[in-house]
């Protein structure tokens, strides 16, 4: 039984060992690719096929799930045209495009092979150094405020890390690490950009700058821009306050004694005396009465037709 097994083995290794084609094979020499923007790189392919003479040779680009045509039935397609060659199974890009940055697919399609397909796949970054960031820097702030300077520069590839100055001196991450910054307190974020002053104090005053860099190119800073620290006028705000708060009182007092006088009942008015005329018409939302002077106290119901019987009436009630 041992001697079965034994010759089993034998012939499992001999088939093994036995001589096939080769099926179609993709590779690349450098999966991941970086160049500077407007320079020259090569997105690398080679294949070995089994025994089709002519494979068929494609490359697409993969990016947001979008699927092109780089290179297709012999030839260089769309924004490669005029800027990208052939060189083999490979493509040489001569001026790269920040647009360029994406997954490439070298597809080798041969028919006649047992396995008819491969294909190999390169991701390729464009490197793009940072422009003039962006800075927020206020000229003045009030002692004891939380204050916060930003920086950002939209268009450095990769994104860009941050370093704010202060009369050209760089501020370290931690205030403690460094004597001269020992008596402020912030807190600085290298990738937002950020420097923020939990409670900001005279000795903050300065002039601020802020550099963005991402290892591509020159590092770039904005324009330095002094910010001044002012103290609170702590007795103005507290007379402000005083001074609203008796205005309120008055107005409120005003509207109170108008409304004992009856000014916002509805329905009561007030006579006004006109020496050179006998009579005294009263005018209301509810009634018109005549008011005789001569002693006598009845009223009497005011007519209809007002045009004829106080035609030259000149008291009102308003």
């Amino acid at each position: 039984m041992a001697a079965l097994h034994l010759g089993f083995l034998l012939v499992f290794l001999i088939l093994q060992h036995i001589p096939r084609g080769f099926l179609v094979t993709v590779q690349t020499e450098n999966g991941k690719v970086e160049v500077e923007e407007f320079g020259e790189t090569v997105l690398s392919c080679k294949y070995q096929v089994e025994k089709d003479p002519n494979p068929r040779v494609e490359w697409k680009k993969i990016r947001n799930r979008d699927v092109s045509f780089v290179y297709y039935e012999g030839k260089i397609v769309g924004g490669f045209q005029g800027r990208a060659v052939m060189e083999g199974a490979s493509i040489r890009i001569k001026k790269a495009m920040l647009l360029d940055s994406g997954e490439y697919r070298c597809e080798v399609s041969a028919r006649q092979d047992s396995r008819p397909l491969g294909e190999a796949t390169v991701s390729l970054t464009v490197l793009v150094p940072p422009d003039v960031p962006s800075c927020g820097i206020p000229s003045s702030v009030l002692t004891g405020t939380v204050v916060e300077l930003t920086c950002r520069d939209r268009q450095g590839t990769p994104p860009s890390l941050y370093r704010w100055y202060k009369n050209g001196i760089a501020l370290p991450n931690t205030p403690a690490q460094d004597p001269l910054f020992a008596n402020s307190s912030y807190t600085l974020n290298s990738s937002s950009g950020t420097l923020q002053f939990n409670t900001v104090s005279k000795g903050d005053a300065g002039q601020y700058q802020c550099e963005a860099s991402n290892g591509v190119g020159e590092p770039q800073r904005c324009a330095a821009k002094f910010m001044q620290i002012d103290d609170m006028n702590v007795s103005g705000i507290v007379a402000a306050v005083v001074v609203v708060s008796l205005v309120v009182s008055m107005c409120g007092l005003g509207v109170f004694f108008a409304h004992r006088q009856g000014y916002f009942n509805r329905g009561h008015g007030r006579s006004f005396w006109i020496p050179q005329y006998e009579d005294i018409v009263q005018i209301s939302n509810q009634n018109l009465k005549t008011v005789e002077t001569n002693g006598s106290s009845e009223y009497c119901t005011a007519p209809q037709d007002y045009s004829q019987d106080f035609k030259h009436t000149q008291s009102f009630m308003l």
